[in-house]
């Protein structure tokens, strides 16, 4: 019975690693196509170059009364590029969310190692069951020592957290295009972010909800923490205590 539970455990690991490669690869590779877009402006665009000497053969061709002397005087290179701060900030937040990406990719593949690691390892077919049983025992309690289970439960939170920075670059992205564009996408993004946030504080107030986020241990944890916090200031106060009491670890 022990084996077919870590058979079923492991068979969960590499379900939900075979999930988050399929939609990394997929988000990736749409992430990658818009990079290929913005990363230009990170760039001094060589029509620009072309187009200051054009202007330079331009004026002294129009206006013959301006000795060439004088334009290349003022005006030998073309001005500084420097890329818009959007840009920087845009680009900057794609490829922190690609490399995320690609992360959590590479920590589920590590994680299917893992899990046919730990099933080779815990049922050698030529050992005594007693000697099994040991073998399983040792490494069933580094699992949990190590805490491979919550790992494996906050692996998905690195692709949120590559949405939600992907999401963030492409409002700024957008709000420097058209307006209109902006405001739809935002609209959006901003009832699917209400949609998540509901979905993670939902176990909190109704212990038997079935919606559940990588975030929502986090969030309860968070919770517990600060009521226990209020509720102790509160207690003391109504007691008269004082800040050292509040606050105990203060010096």
């Amino acid at each position: 019975m022990t084996e077919g539970e870590d058979e079923k455990m492991t068979h969960r690991w590499q379900k939900d690693a075979d999930g988050i490669l399929i939609f990394t690869g997929l988000f990736s590779a749409a992430l990658a196509a818009l990079l290929t877009v913005s990363v230009q402006d990170l760039k001094p665009n060589p029509q620009d170059t072309s187009a200051f000497y054009l202007g330079n053969i331009y004026q002294l061709l129009a206006d013959p009364n301006i000795s060439r002397a004088s334009i290349l005087a003022t005006q030998v290179q073309p001005p500084v590029f420097s890329p818009p701060k959007s840009a920087v900030l845009v680009n900057s937040l794609w490829f922190l969310s690609l490399v995320i990406s690609m992360t959590s990719a590479l920590l589920a593949t590590m994680l299917q190692q893992w899990a046919r690691r730990f099933l080779t390892i815990t049922q050698p077919p030529l050992y005594s069951p007693h000697k099994r049983a040991s073998i399983r025992a040792f490494f069933a309690n580094g699992v949990e020592k190590f805490h491979l289970p919550s790992s494996v439960e906050a692996l998905p939170a690195l692709l949120h957290l590559s949405l939600f920075l992907f999401f963030t670059g492409l409002a700024i992205y957008l709000f420097n295009i058209n307006h209109t564009v902006f405001s739809v996408v935002v609209w959006w993004v901003g009832l699917a972010g209400g949609v998540y946030g509901c979905v993670t504080l939902m176990p909190i107030f109704w212990h038997n909800s079935p919606y559940y986020s990588p975030l929502s241990s986090s969030a309860w944890i968070f919770f517990n923490f600060t009521s226990s916090a209020i509720r102790r200031i509160l207690y003391l106060l109504s007691r008269g205590g004082t800040s050292k009491d509040i606050y105990p670890f203060r010096a």
